[in-house]
């Protein structure tokens, strides 16, 4: 019952949002343009609901150069494709804003586990084992207020079965809060990092994800 209540706030969501911030994306389209060639948007093929593959939107952060489909931290000096407007964005994560559409067409929703690239073969596995493929991938979700790009795959994997062991609606509202406190402390930004969580850290999360 609450999945059909989280859709129509999915498109309640997504379309205040691009009302309300379509001045800001505006804004975001000219500085992208003017500070380095290439399109404005950047499609990448991503895991969806039931393993389904959809193309993600972001605004283009990366030099037109940069290798296809290959994770950020398998880049050998990620800072050398990455444009000037492209490194306010990422620490921003205004990067990620044209994905209201994703989420307005239904390839996605506001609240829900990261979408795994196509290749990510070993993360898309570790999510079998808890469910984490069986619903709507999210613009955020509990793993990314729990560590974002710091996080391990194994423990990225846990913390997303956990939200789907608690999806709800006070659950997606703690995520939703979580976000924005991480974003406006810039929490678990990592360019090129994933998994390099302190074993102290990671002991915590493990910890967390118990209770």
């Amino acid at each position: 019952m609450y999945l059909r209540i989280k859709r129509l706030l999915d498109i309640i969501l997504s379309l205040a949002g691009m009302i309300i911030l379509s001045p800001i994306i505006m804004l975001l389209i000219v500085a992208i343009k003017i500070d380095s060639r290439g399109p404005v948007l950047f499609k990448q093929k991503r895991v969806g609901i039931d393993k389904k593959h959809f193309n993600i939107l972001k605004f283009r952060t990366m030099k037109i150069d940069t290798p296809k489909d290959t994770p950020t931290h398998l880049l050998g000096d990620p800072d050398q494709y990455i444009t000037r407007v492209g490194k306010f964005l990422r620490k921003t994560s205004l990067d990620e804003l044209p994905q209201i559409w994703n989420i307005f067409v239904g390839d996605m929703s506001v609240i829900g586990p990261r979408p795994a690239l196509w290749n990510q073969y070993d993360l898309i596995a570790e999510r079998d084992m808890y469910g984490a493929n069986d619903v709507l991938p999210g613009l955020t979700g509990w793993a990314q207020i729990n560590g974002r790009d710091e996080l391990p795959i194994d423990i990225k994997a846990r913390l997303d079965g956990e939200y789907i062991k608690k999806i709800g609606f006070w659950m997606d509202v703690k995520c939703f809060v979580g976000t924005i406190v991480s974003v406006v402390k810039s929490d678990g930004v990592v360019e090129g990092g994933t998994g390099i969580t302190t074993k102290k850290e990671i002991a915590s999360d493990k910890e967390k994800i118990g209770k």
